[in-house]
C-alpha cells in the first residue's frame, strides 16, 4: 500500500484527495488550517498530518496550493526533500507553472507530474491532463493513474499544451455554467420554473456533450442535424450567431490562456 499526501485542502485539493481516497492507498492531508484538514480527513478516512510530515514519507506528494503561493511552501520542504532516500513524486497542480520551475522551487531534480484538473472531477466526471519529467518511473506514473481513477478522464499531455488544454478543460466548466444558467433564464421567460428550466438546461448539456463525445460526429454536423428547415431551432441558431456566440467563446478561451501563462510567470 502506497503512502499519499496532499498538501493544500481547498476546492481542487480536497476535491482530488477524496477521489484518492477511493484508492487502496494511505491518504494524509496537510492545509495551512489544520482544523480544516482534520474535518476533510475525517470525512474521507485519511489522517491529518503537517506539510514537512507529508514531504518526509509519501509516495506521492499533491501540491494544492495557489500558483502565487507555491515557491514560498516548496521552499520550506526543500531541505526535508534533499535528505530522503525513498523514491517520491512530487504531483503539482498549479496553473502555468513549469516543470522545469517546480524543481528549481523544489530544489532538486526530483520526478515530477504536472496536472490540470478540472471542478467536475467531484462528480467523478472530471478532465483532468497530465505529464510529467523524465526521472518519472512506470510505478509512479501508474500509482498516479491509480489514485485518480475515480476522479474522471485522465490523458496524457505534452508540456508545451498543457496551458492550452487548461484554458479549454480547467476553465471550461465556469463558461458552461454560464450557458446553463442563461439557458435556464430563457425558459423562465417563456414560463417555465426555475427549477425545471436549470434541469433541462443541464441536462440537455450532458446529452448533447455525451453526443460528442461517444458518436465522433462533429458538433457542426450534429448542430445541423437539429435543425429543420425554417423551424424553431434555426431561428435560435441565428440569433446566437448574429451575436457571435463562437468568436465570443474562442476570445474567452484565449483571455484564459494568457492570464495561464502570466500566472507561471509570477
Amino acid at each position: 500500500m502506497s503512502k499519499i499526501g496532499f498538501i493544500g485542502c481547498g476546492n481542487m485539493g480536497g476535491t482530488l484527495a477524496k477521489a484518492a481516497a477511493k484508492s487502496e492507498n494511505e491518504i494524509y492531508l496537510a492545509d495551512y488550517s489544520f482544523e480544516k484538514a482534520e474535518d476533510l480527513a475525517k470525512q474521507i478516512g485519511a489522517k491529518a498530518l503537517y506539510n514537512v510530515d507529508i514531504a518526509a514519507g509519501c509516495d506521492l506528494i499533491f501540491l494544492g496550493v495557489k500558483p502565487q503561493v507555491l515557491s514560498s511552501v516548496l521552499a520550506d520542504l526543500k531541505h526535508i526533500l534533499s535528505v530522503r532516500h525513498q523514491n517520491f513524486c512530487l504531483v503539482s497542480m498549479a496553473a502555468g507553472v513549469t516543470i522545469e520551475s517546480l524543481k528549481e522551487m523544489a530544489g532538486g531534480d526530483y520526478p515530477i507530474i504536472r496536472i490540470m484538473p478540472n471542478t467536475p472531477a467531484a462528480v467523478e466526471n472530471g478532465m483532468i491532463l497530465y505529464c510529467q519529467s523524465e526521472n518519472v518511473t512506470n510505478e509512479q506514473v501508474q500509482l498516479f493513474l491509480n489514485s485518480m481513477a475515480s476522479a474522471g478522464t485522465l490523458d496524457s499531455i505534452d508540456e508545451t499544451l498543457i496551458d492550452a488544454g487548461c484554458a479549454v478543460s480547467g476553465c471550461g466548466p465556469a463558461f458552461v455554467y454560464m450557458f446553463i444558467d442563461a439557458l435556464a433564464d430563457g425558459g423562465v421567460k417563456c414560463g417555465l420554473l426555475r427549477e425545471q428550466a436549470l434541469i433541462y438546461a443541464a441536462e440537455t448539456v450532458l446529452g448533447a456533450a455525451k453526443m460528442v463525445k461517444e458518436t465522433g460526429i462533429s458538433p457542426e454536423e450534429l448542430k445541423n442535424a437539429v435543425c429543420s428547415p425554417n423551424g424553431s431551432t434555426i431561428e435560435g441558431v441565428k440569433v446566437l450567431e448574429s451575436l457571435n456566440l463562437k468568436d465570443t467563446c474562442i476570445s474567452a478561451v484565449l483571455a484564459s490562456f494568457k492570464r495561464t501563462k502570466e500566472l507561471g510567470q509570477k
